[in-house]
């Protein structure tokens, strides 16, 4: 599918669900939408993805386009009105719409008729599907074993570590799944279910769902964390998929440096080692479960020596083995978790 992505202002460090898409889904990206850094190209900015112009806007695309997709996840998941001339631009040329954010277009008075009009889908992500329900505490009876990536905040790198575990313990020979819990993971991988929209009592419900799909086709899943057990709005959705993955084992997420909550600075981040007790005392009532390795987003560090002694100082920290899986190679790590 030939799609164009919407980033405008973010591009590349606020679009975390663009990067995700340039990196890992199996889509030909056209063009990124950007006004910032209109004339440049996405590895100017981004090295190792694909590559694609970055124009203005949907109007400054001359080729033929599938979809767009919004590749920006705000806190609080509104709609730029900024946004709406691309959005139907696209739906005019007959483009199908895909958005992660909280506001649903398919309930936009003027998105909804122009897709009507056109013959156009509009994919909200992010809008769970009609029969979740409670969890049944079921998830560990499946045969493939499961990991989930927990993080110390949001953003610091769960999605990406993921689908880098994903890769990785595929070339290993392993047969292995990821479990796409958030809009980027799913837009990715092309099904999930979005755990931070769905009511709370259904929460864990909806990740053990996933796993009982997947578990008994595949070896080893890998469970794409949400938010942080710490973190002052997303703890909930955190401990629902904890509980409702019931994990084997866990990989601890972080960004170096990091040492306030993102968008809460009057919050500081505990310890990583507090991180560790949390994370494996908080899962034992529901499954025992242990940190068995870490990864550290190095992206704040120019040199890779020091990038290198940040991972290392993280893995004492952590109790086990510990990578950038970008910067360096997640089967660093595999033994670990397999």
């Amino acid at each position: 599918m030939r799609v164009t992505i919407l980033a405008h202002e973010q591009f590349p460090d606020g679009a975390k669900t663009a990067q995700g898409i340039l990196r890992y889904a199996d889509y030909d990206v056209v063009a990124v939408l950007d006004r910032e850094t209109a004339g440049d190209r996405v590895t100017d900015h981004v090295p190792d993805v694909q590559n694609a112009p970055i124009v203005e806007g949907m109007d400054d695309v001359d080729e033929p386009v599938d979809a767009l997709i919004v590749g920006i996840a705000p806190v609080g998941g509104g709609f730029e009105a900024s946004w709406r001339p691309d959005v139907r631009t696209a739906l005019e040329r007959g483009c199908d719409v895909i958005s992660g954010l909280h506001y649903f277009l398919n309930e936009d008075d003027e998105f909804a008729a122009l897709a009507a009009e056109h013959d156009c889908e509009l994919w909200d992500v992010r809008e769970p599907h009609d029969d979740l329900t409670v969890s049944e505490g079921v998830a560990a009876e499946v045969d493939a074993d499961v990991v989930c990536t927990v993080g110390t905040d949001c953003a610091v790198g769960k999605m990406t570590a993921t689908m880098e575990l994903v890769e990785a313990a595929r070339a290993a020979g392993h047969d292995a799944a990821a479990i796409p819990t958030g809009q980027t993971g799913i837009v990715i991988e092309g099904w999930g279910n979005p755990v931070d929209r769905v009511v709370s009592d259904f929460t864990a419900g909806s990740v053990e769902e996933m796993i009982l799909e997947k578990g008994d086709e595949h070896d080893l899943l890998i469970v794409e964390g949400q938010g942080s057990i710490v973190h002052p709005a997303y703890s909930a959705v955190t401990c629902g998929i904890l509980h409702g993955a019931m994990a084997d084992r866990l990989v601890l997420c972080h960004e170096a440096g990091r040492e306030r909550v993102g968008h809460y600075e009057s919050f500081e981040l505990p310890p990583v080692p507090a991180y560790v007790d949390l994370y494996e005392s908080l899962a034992a009532p529901v499954r025992e479960s242990e940190v068995v390795a870490g990864i550290l987003n190095t992206r704040s560090i120019d040199d890779d020596a020091a990038a290198r002694d940040a991972v290392s100082t993280y893995a004492d920290e952590v109790g086990g083995p510990a990578t950038d899986p970008i910067r360096f190679d997640a089967a660093e790590i595999l033994e670990a978790i397999v």
